[in-house]
């Protein structure tokens, strides 16, 4: 892998011409926020079989980013309480534009764009209620235009339906403020909930889980093509208690908890790192970084399937061939198939892996 103005230097007058695609940018099938070797945070371009494609500077640490349907562009999103989102045209390596959260808000490390490409919805903190915001952003020249409250408190990772401009929004249930910093502000009322949110901000579905588990944080999401959706969560209790850390959900339906045999199920010491459902929808997988483990269930059946010992893996996505993974040790990769990761050294992969093109 080379630099962004080695790589692409030649391209950077014609980045802003009409009709660029993602081949133009190198064809990556991911994006990842890393630390880099020099101690530096970045954005990579990741190809379907591991390699780097391209990397792009971040003035701090990157969470997750959201992949523009059609422009070869990225939104690269601050970690949670961070209040910068950089645009990147992902041809010339520039940064086309900066997102700053407006006062009294901050960004939660995630967006998802509308259907036609023309919104990013982006999940947010209201610091003087503490309750959560989706913001929306016009993406000609990314011009914020409004807000609605995100259904909870705590929005995290937020998801569109595919084939449809309905939100699904992961409302974790716990309060925090920047100034102090990522302590967790109201565990005794904590309450998370999976909300379906229609493009204007009306409340379409709203599920929680049940009262002895209100201490499980609903943090991150996956949306099938059908709308099947894949709920991971956070315990903020007692490790003892280790309640089911997986819930799959259609709109309407309520929560169908999940959960690997007892001891397995322990080993992800009440977290999971993020998850998704395979390319074909058949599977649905999970990450804790704290267990070194990523998990594999049946989406229909819901019953458990596999594990893989992966040390520091937590960014996962749908693949094709499987589920592909990123850990914070630098390797890419698919799960659970020998001799498929790649191992970039000195290489940090932070959280989540985000697919380039996911379902429409």
């Amino acid at each position: 892998m080379t630099t962004r103005r080695a790589f692409l230097g030649g391209l950077l007058a014609a980045s802003a011409a009409p009709g660029l695609s993602w081949a133009d940018a190198g064809s990556p099938a991911f994006l990842a926020a890393a630390l880099g070797p020099d101690g530096g945070y970045r954005l990579y371009g990741i190809a379907a079989g591991g390699d780097l494609i391209f990397w792009q500077p971040l003035p701090g640490r990157g969470h997750a980013a959201a992949a523009h349907p059609d422009r070869p562009e990225a939104v690269a999103f601050a970690r949670r309480p961070g209040t910068f989102a950089l645009v990147i045209d992902c041809v010339s390596g520039e940064t086309s534009a900066t997102l700053e959260s407006p006062a009294g808000r901050h960004f939660y490390g995630h967006g998802a764009f509308s259907l036609d490409g023309t919104r990013l919805y982006t999940s947010e903190n209201n610091t003087e209620t503490l309750e959560g915001v989706i913001g929306i952003w016009e993406t000609r020249g990314y011009r914020r235009i409004g807000e609605f409250a995100s259904g909870g408190i705590g929005p995290h990772e937020i998801k569109r339906r595919p084939g449809s401009d309905i939100l699904v929004v992961a409302n974790g249930g716990i309060a925090t403020h920047p100034e102090s910093g990522r302590a967790k502000l109201n565990l005794p009322t904590m309450r998370a909930n999976l909300s379906h949110l229609s493009a204007e901000g009306a409340v379409l579905d709203r599920v929680e889980l049940p009262e002895a588990m209100r201490l499980n944080s609903i943090r991150h999401i996956d949306v099938r093509a059908d709308g099947l959706v894949a709920a991971a969560m956070q315990w903020q209790g007692d490790e003892l208690a280790a309640p089911p850390l997986l819930a799959l959900a259609r709109a309407g339906e309520g929560l169908r908890l999940v959960q690997a045999p007892e001891p397995i199920h322990r080993r992800q010491r009440g977290y999971v790192g993020s998850t998704a459902f395979s390319g074909d929808g058949a599977q649905v997988g999970i990450t804790s970084p704290r267990g070194d483990l990523m998990l594999v269930f049946d989406a229909e059946t819901e019953a458990y399937e596999s594990f893989s010992r992966l040390r520091d893996v937590s960014g996962i996505a749908p693949d094709a061939r499987g589920l592909m993974v990123t850990t914070g040790t630098g390797q890419v990769g698919l799960a659970g198939v020998d001799g498929a990761m790649t191992h970039h050294m000195g290489l940090q992969f932070d959280n989540h892996l985000v697919p380039v093109h996911a379902p429409v």
